[in-house]
């Protein structure tokens, strides 16, 4: 839930390197907006919260301070999958995205949380279809870091590999970072969370001026 307050030392860091940093709830998320707010993501997980979040996207670049040649976008696991749709769907607002530990392909998801927000695949396949970030890889243009560990006990690896083979055929450009037998969190071993967090700032830096 976005709040009044700041989330985290990160946020705090990006915003001193002159990023402006902004989190929004679409509809879907446990704000406090009442049973329609919640339920009318049913079926429709990538769909209505992406394009909640590119409309918001929208009116924020309408103030004077912002660069609007310059905006980026990074999450993790569900926000992973948020940022794949975005890039790949809203190409004209976001030009650089971190992808982390991201569900490609919704048909590769726990079927308790599926079939939770999205029913059954054999009674709406094309909702499932429709929501995957990876039937829009086509359409990418901007900058991309995809970031998976390879031991990943939540968003299996198979969703990486399938959105790369995906991006190859579509010859499209860009980033990768494995990170061996790490799971979901990628914070296993020595320094890993730190080189996680150094690789995201750099990309941020370096592509976002």
């Amino acid at each position: 839930m976005a709040v009044d307050s700041w989330i985290g030392l990160y946020d705090i860091f990006l915003a001193q390197q002159g990023f402006v940093v902004i989190k929004m709830d679409n509809r879907g998320t446990p704000s406090l907006k009442g049973s329609e707010w919640r339920k009318s993501i049913y079926r429709k997980v990538g769909v209505i919260n992406t394009k909640d979040q590119a409309l918001a996207a929208k009116e924020v670049l309408k103030w004077d301070f912002i660069d609007t040649d310059n905006v980026a976008v990074w999450g993790w696991s569900g926000g992973g999958s948020m940022t794949l749709n975005l890039m790949f769907r809203y190409p004209d607002i976001y030009k650089t995205g971190i992808a982390v530990a991201a569900v490609a392909n919704q048909l590769f998801y726990d079927n308790v949380y599926q079939e939770r927000y999205m029913g059954l695949p054999q009674e709406n396949e094309e909702d499932f279809i429709e929501g995957s970030p990876v039937t829009y890889a086509k359409d990418l243009e901007g900058n991309l870091l995809v970031i998976h560990g390879t031991g990943d006990d939540n968003v299996h690896y198979q969703n990486m590999e399938f959105l790369i083979n995906e991006l190859i055929r579509q010859n499209k450009q860009f980033d990768i970072m494995v990170y061996p037998n790490r799971s979901h969190g990628i914070y296993e071993g020595a320094n890993t969370s730190r080189h996680l967090y150094t690789l995201i700032t750099n990309y941020l830096l370096e592509h976002n001026k």
